[in-house]
């Protein structure tokens, strides 16, 4: 072989192990980012902190359990995604399938983890906090505050926190604390009862939104069923305007507070709080529970009618029979207790035959 083939040879030969050489490399790195991790457990997830950098992101990966593998394959391909240092903030699923390609791009566009807590209709403030309390992995942040720390927390110092935080499913994501879903909640609350104090019926008996909102409050104790809450809001809506006492229970019941032991007294009735709707003409001195959006447009549009008394069909429905004059009122008790016992005598005997 001549010299001339011989470099040629030797050209060819540097350039096949330079392609070999390459392409190893690239099926390496190709296999690494298309890898499931190894060690991950089903349903866990990785957090990224505020000043989180992609090594601090591996040392958890690996305190973990999971073998992330070399940390300068990490630090190419998050150059070739353009993800390096940008990471965003948050949580993110990790499953068994996961690969460091899926999970820096999740990183790098912020897929993270949509946590969902719902404030329920009804809800008074101490169940509101309560199961803010349980939210995870929500951080607490009032847990130390009482209810007048926790509104001027929110930016609201002296307002009362009853009623005032919208019943709705809120979103949440890990690095967000029960200050941040209240701040919303507040917020949401504040915008629907705006809403609801422009749409109003013309001659309302009602003088601010704070006394939509007690009324809504109420309402919504009173009843789950949405068709009846325009009604009960009329009701009392022509007790206020008469003078009548609400003489409503949820009232009573809200201000036993932790006396409540599940049944309202004769004595509780008369005993004079600031909440007994018996004892008290008017509305209660604040809301006593959250109204949802539906109970808020009730008392802005009540229906229209002649009622002024309404109780409990009693028949497990939660429907109310509704009278006009005391004696019809009555009447409609006498049906309420015949089939309150009818239910109790029918559950009696199923206990028996079982």
């Amino acid at each position: 072989m001549s010299r001339k083939s011989s470099r040629r040879f030797g050209g060819l030969l540097f350039l096949l192990l330079v392609i070999g050489a390459g392409y190893w490399a690239w099926q390496h790195y190709a296999g690494f980012a298309y890898r499931p991790m190894p060690g991950i457990a089903a349903g866990s997830s990785v957090i990224v902190k505020p000043g989180d950098s992609l090594p601090a992101v591996l040392r958890k990966l690996r305190a973990a359990g999971v073998e992330p593998g070399d940390s300068l394959q990490w630090r190419l391909l998050a150059r070739q995604l353009q993800a390096a240092g940008r990471l965003q903030v948050g949580e993110y699923p990790l499953d068994t399938n996961t690969t460091p390609r899926e999970l820096l791009i999740a990183m790098r566009d912020g897929k993270v983890i949509q946590r969902r807590f719902t404030i329920v209709e009804g809800w008074n403030i101490r169940e509101l906090r309560a199961a803010l309390s349980r939210a995870k992995p929500l951080e607490q942040e009032t847990a130390q505050l009482d209810d007048a720390a926790l509104m001027e927390a929110l930016g609201h110092p002296g307002q009362h926190p009853e009623g005032r935080f919208l019943p709705e499913t809120y979103l949440y994501t890990a690095g967000d604390s029960d200050l941040d879903v209240l701040r919303r909640a507040h917020d949401a609350m504040d915008k629907a009862l705006a809403s609801a104090w422009k749409q109003r019926h013309e001659d309302s008996v009602l003088k601010t939104p704070d006394e939509m909102l007690t009324l809504a409050s109420i309402v919504e104790k009173e009843t789950g069923i949405a068709a009846e809450r325009p009604q009960i809001a009329g009701l009392f809506e022509r007790r206020l305007k008469l003078g009548m006492k609400l003489e409503t229970d949820p009232t009573v019941i809200y201000g036993m507070g932790s006396g409540y032991g599940g049944n309202i007294r004769k004595a509780d009735l008369r005993t004079d709080t600031p909440y007994n709707t018996y004892v008290r003409a008017g509305l209660p001195p604040t809301p006593i529970a959250m109204p949802g959006v539906d109970a808020l447009q009730a008392v802005a549009n009540p229906a229209p009618g002649d009622a002024l008394f309404f109780v409990a069909v009693g028949d497990g429905s939660g429907r109310h029979l509704f009278a006009r004059t005391y004696a019809e009122h009555q009447a409609n008790v006498g049906r309420y207790l015949k089939n309150y016992r009818a239910r109790q005598g029918a559950s009696a005997a199923t206990t028996e035959k079982q």
